[in-house]
């Protein structure tokens, strides 16, 4: 029996995938096989040496220590593509948020409550929250995943031109973009030409501050900027001075922090983008997919630490986490063929440091095969998947 345990609320619809003949699904767990979660921190949690996956039912992973998960052999899942509409229909909302004055002009509405002919007081001050329309002005968007591209296509049909910047563009994400979104390889170019910009992009240590005071003076006076991505993305404080010198017109942000709560301007959400019913089921059942995958048959498929990898095995599936170094390969090879096993298919990736070897081998597998090859410089794990 497999132990998964949650350490968030995961929708129901995931969680009923697992077999439950095969899996036990439990807030709490002692040495789980698997974790499902969504935004509790990870990094200081010990693992347990059962410990083979870990699956982020979203697509941001810095709250799981990926880079230690890869050296301790777990699997670190996420689920692109899951919440991407849930968050492109908030970036149509911010981009009109940042546009009409719309939270400003709805507190003032809200304030006239119980004042004397409220509805002319209405007619008369409504002029101060006026604001400009979306159509025909450029929107700038720095990534284009599965995110990002639906965000172009959706500004596209209400009327805006927009240009895009995404150095790891895939074939398959620019095939699904309209026609008319302008892909430049210089990100300068969205900075020096967009009158709106949102951010779409992970958070790592050197996308940090990715829009700093640097990136804010190139732009146009009175550009409207949103970060529905990760608050780390750009700098608060320049983003605040920049609004009280009159370059930034207006910022919608996800994320709170203390500088631009209350700050003139801004618009604090509170990480609403992947809020939506239909997203935290889509992540879920991604999640747990991913997972029934990985543990069962040993594939993986969007995995953030290690590389996605898949075999249908005649045979019994020997899985490998190993170091990204010359001779390991031939080395397991070598201690699998000393017991005697034969090697009938071979699937190996590599992601940066670390790698990963899928054997299908016929007959009889010895129990001592496990021992042999993590004895085998380099490797970090072996998962038996029969």
């Amino acid at each position: 029996m497999y132990k998964i345990q949650t350490l968030n609320k995961i929708s129901s619809i995931g969680t009923d995938i697992f077999d439950k003949s095969k899996y036990s699904i439990a807030d709490d767990c002692a040495n789980p096989d698997a974790i499902m979660v969504r935004s509790a921190k990870m990094h200081d949690m010990q693992f347990g040496d059962n410990l083979l996956a870990i699956a982020r039912a979203g697509a941001g992973v810095n709250n799981i220590p990926v880079e230690r998960c890869a050296q301790e052999g777990i699997c670190v899942f996420n689920t692109p593509g899951a919440n991407s509409n849930a968050v492109k229909e908030l970036a149509i909302a911010a981009l009109l948020l940042a546009s009409r004055k719309i939270v400003e002009a709805a507190e003032w509405a809200k304030s006239l409550k119980g004042t004397p002919d409220a509805p002319k007081t209405v007619e008369g001050g409504k002029s101060k929250f006026a604001g400009p329309e979306i159509a025909g002005k450029t929107l700038g968007i720095i990534g284009l995943g599965a995110i990002g591209g639906k965000i172009a296509n959706a500004a596209e049909s209400l009327g805006m031109k927009v240009i895009g910047y995404d150095p790891f563009l895939s074939v398959g994400a620019a095939l699904h973009l309209e026609p008319s979104v302008k892909i430049v390889t210089d990100v300068n170019d969205i900075y020096t030409n967009s009158d709106y910009i949102t951010i779409h992009m992970p958070y790592t240590p050197q996308t940090k501050n990715t829009i700093d005071a640097e990136q804010i003076a190139m732009m146009k006076d009175g550009v409207r900027l949103i970060n529905l991505a990760r608050g780390e993305l750009i700098n608060s404080e320049a983003v605040v001075k920049a609004i009280a010198d009159g370059k930034i017109a207006k910022y919608v942000t996800d994320f709170a922090d203390d500088v631009v709560l209350g700050a003139e301007n801004v618009i604090v959400l509170p990480h609403l983008g992947a809020s939506t019913p239909e997203s935290e089921d889509n992540c879920a059942v991604m999640a747990a997919q991913e997972l029934i995958e990985y543990i069962e048959n040993g594939n993986i498929k969007n995995s953030v630490n290690l590389p996605n990898a898949s075999m249908n095995a005649v045979g019994t599936k020997i899985c490998i986490i190993h170091k990204n170094v010359p001779t390991t390969i031939a080395s397991i090879t070598t201690a699998v063929g000393n017991e005697g096993i034969n090697i009938e298919n071979m699937v190996n990736a590599s992601k940066k440091d670390f790698a990963y070897t899928m054997l299908d081998v016929t007959g009889d597998v010895p129990p001592t095969v496990e021992g042999k090859i993590n004895a085998v410089d380099g490797v970090i794990s072996a998962l038996l998947c029969t």
